[in-house]
């Protein structure tokens, strides 16, 4: 069975940082990409960034390039999303996923498919940014 726990979400005034980890179990790196999306009352669900299963890339949402750095250590099974800069249009509910689909696809980047859920997902951890 596929599990992912995330960790690290809490309360940040604008500019601060906060450390995401995502811990994995029965997960295969090399059938699925790995990434976080993004839920926010009332706003779409966006796929903030991923590891490409097979070339290893990674890949960010154009909202957090430059300030959200995604890294693993598959010797630990876990995902990190590293946030600074962090404004407060990124408050959000942050989950950790998996998926087929993780890079550019007709020059349009896609972390999973849009109006489709993750292949597998965490329940998620907050990220409040005060201004």
């Amino acid at each position: 069975e596929v599990q992912f726990v995330e960790s690290g979400g809490g309360l940040v005034q604008a500019g601060g940082s906060l450390r995401l980890s995502c811990a994995a179990s029965g997960f295969t790196y090399d059938d699925y990409s790995i990434g976080w999306f993004r839920q926010a009352p009332g706003k779409e669900r966006e796929g903030v960034s991923c590891i490409g299963s097979r070339d290893r890339r990674t890949y960010y949402a154009d909202s957090v390039k430059g300030r959200f750095t995604i890294s693993s250590d598959n010797a630990k099974n876990t995902v990190y999303l590293q946030m600074d800069g962090l404004k407060p249009e990124d408050t959000a509910a942050y989950y950790c996923a998996a998926d087929r689909v993780c890079g550019y696809y007709a020059g349009v980047y896609y972390f999973g498919l849009v109006g489709y859920d993750y292949d597998y997902r965490g329940q998620g951890t907050q990220v409040t940014v005060s201004s």
